[in-house]
């Protein structure tokens, strides 16, 4: 079975991080030096990110922040090779995985959480994990071409999918453009949702989600549903 293990959120928590932390509490405990990996690369205000995770994490782990711009692909990838666990969080989904693929790091950090490296993401960090990300709901400001996600996932993800039925159907008539050009499914994740992969495994832990898959009605998730494609 395939060691995959994310823990992917629509939003962090409650105008905090909790749900992040709580994701990655059981790779730092009880471990000498724990570390996450800290990739804001999806915010142009990085260093507001960073303040507030690192003040959540303290007495927890210690938190190694990347920039694309200012570190080297291999010093990335010295930072993802020693890490306990890969904290990717949000901002616009075209400006991260333009990072990720421009910075030559897209290969490694794939080849990683493939082997087993824990990933804990919300919106745009959660949005990578999928074939591609033009389910993004996000503007491509950045002027990207890499579209290609870590494909981790055999889903395409849509963060913060609205609970009311009006804001359903403008979200579902916009989503449907994706399918006159690919044929996965879509996850779409309220932001209380919590999905978790196991393997092969696909869970909705907690929260709202909907399953949308070609040609058929989407389906609302039940919490402790097994997610299959």
């Amino acid at each position: 079975m395939s060691p995959l293990n994310l823990h992917l959120f629509s939003v962090p928590g409650k105008m905090d991080i909790r749900y992040i932390v709580e994701a990655c509490r059981p790779y730092l405990e009880k471990k000498d030096d724990p570390t996450v990996a800290f990739l804001p690369l999806a915010s142009l205000y990085a260093e507001r990110w960073l303040e507030v995770t690192k003040a959540s994490f303290k007495n927890l782990g210690r938190v190694e922040n990347i920039s694309a711009e200012l570190m080297s692909q291999k010093e990335i990838e010295a930072v993802l090779r020693d890490c306990s666990v890969v904290y990717i969080s949000g901002g616009n989904t075209f400006l991260l995985n333009h990072r990720l693929h421009a910075s030559g790091i897209m290969p490694y950090l794939k080849k990683k959480i493939q082997a087993g490296l824990p990933l804990v993401a919300f919106s745009a960090g959660a949005m990578i994990c999928g074939p591609n990300i033009l389910s993004s709901y996000d503007m491509n400001t950045v002027g990207t071409n890499f579209f290609e996600g870590l494909n981790v996932s055999p889903f395409n993800f849509s963060c913060h999918y609205p609970l009311d039925a009006h804001g359903q159907s403008v979200k579902d008539e916009w989503l449907q453009d994706y399918y006159f050009f690919n044929d996965n499914p879509i996850l779409m994740l309220c932001d209380n949702a919590y999905l978790k992969v196991e393997g092969t495994k696909t869970t909705l832990v907690r929260g709202e989600a909907y399953l949308w898959r070609k040609d058929e009605e989407k389906e609302k998730l039940e919490e402790g549903q097994l997610i299959k494609v």
